[in-house]
């Protein structure tokens, strides 16, 4: 019996295979954009929502930079206000609240049904309704960003050059990226949504006050330096504030001061793509066990 393969044949097997993997990524992009439309329609039908994702962080800018407008003089250090201080600081922490909520849209779905209809539904890969969730949250974070922005530069912060505009999107992304990976992980092993909001609690305040938000690294006692200085946060808010204060900034910079030594700008980067790839790596097992 012959079973050579012609080169025709063989030109055969090849195409039929890479048709049908560009259709079913055909069919992940179509089935994304569907559930990320649905997000979409919600958030049209409640935009109370993104109204209040907005206003609170700047209400956050021009409370806090007004409360701490008196302190004393050297300490954020020479012509460094207040406000221009605590603007990377509500960026890195708006970005993380909103992508820490990323699991109860999921975590309802779950409640009242409608992921089990998803779940038995001939999708090309479960794995759209992870990604939409994630494209929803990363949208919502830049409208965020752009207004804290804007608020920071008008009520006198300035603004970075290009370079430094774009650094402060990629440390928003990859924070963004990294919660919101977790929240979802969340969202499909806790048991109900108060649970959820519970850890979303527990989490969101400590982290805040553990990190270099509010003030100085140099301001703290030493043991919550050391604190701040394992916070993910903390590598996320730092090269933010220095871009606003330094438009010569290089990947060598150093931008902390921590208790165990110098961190460079280019090593708070690795850092919070280490926490990004660390969180995405961490929540397969769970979805796999999920969408199975």
């Amino acid at each position: 019996m012959n079973t050579t393969v012609t080169p025709s044949q063989l030109n055969g097997k090849v195409a039929g295979q890479t048709a049908a993997s560009s259709s079913a990524l055909a069919d992940f992009i179509q089935e994304t954009i569907a559930l990320t439309r649905r997000l979409f329609i919600q958030l049209q039908r409640r935009p109370s929502t993104l109204i209040a994702g907005v206003v609170q962080p700047l209400m956050w800018l021009i409370l806090f930079g007004a409360l701490f407008q008196n302190a004393p003089q050297g300490f954020l250090g020479n012509n460094v206000s207040y406000g221009k201080f605590i603007g990377a600081g509500i960026i890195v922490f708006t970005a993380f609240g909103g992508a820490l909520n990323a699991g109860l849209p999921v975590m309802f779905d779950r409640e009242f049904g409608f992921l089990n209809r998803l779940l038995v539904a001939p999708l090309a890969s479960r794995y759209s309704i992870v990604m939409a969730s994630a494209i929803f949250i990363t949208v919502m974070s830049v409208i965020q960003t752009i207004a804290i922005i804007a608020m920071s530069a008008f009520l006198g912060a300035g603004l970075p050059n290009a370079s430094g505009l774009a650094l402060v999107g990629l440390i928003v992304l990859l924070l963004v990226l990294a919660v919101t990976a977790l929240s979802l992980g969340l969202a499909f092993s806790l048991p109900g949504h108060i649970e959820l909001i519970a850890v979303i609690f527990v989490t969101n305040l400590p982290l805040l006050f553990a990190s270099t938000a509010l003030v100085p690294l140099s301001f703290m006692p030493n043991w919550l330096q050391w604190v701040a200085s394992l916070n993910p946060l903390s590598y996320a808010i730092e090269p933010i504030r220095y871009v606003y204060l330094h438009p010569n900034w290089l990947l060598n910079s150093v931008v902390m001061h921590a208790p165990f030594g110098d961190v460079t700008l280019g090593i708070a980067l690795l850092v919070l793509i280490g926490f990004c790839l660390v969180s995405l790596l961490s929540i397969q097992p769970r979805l796999r066990k999920a969408f199975a």
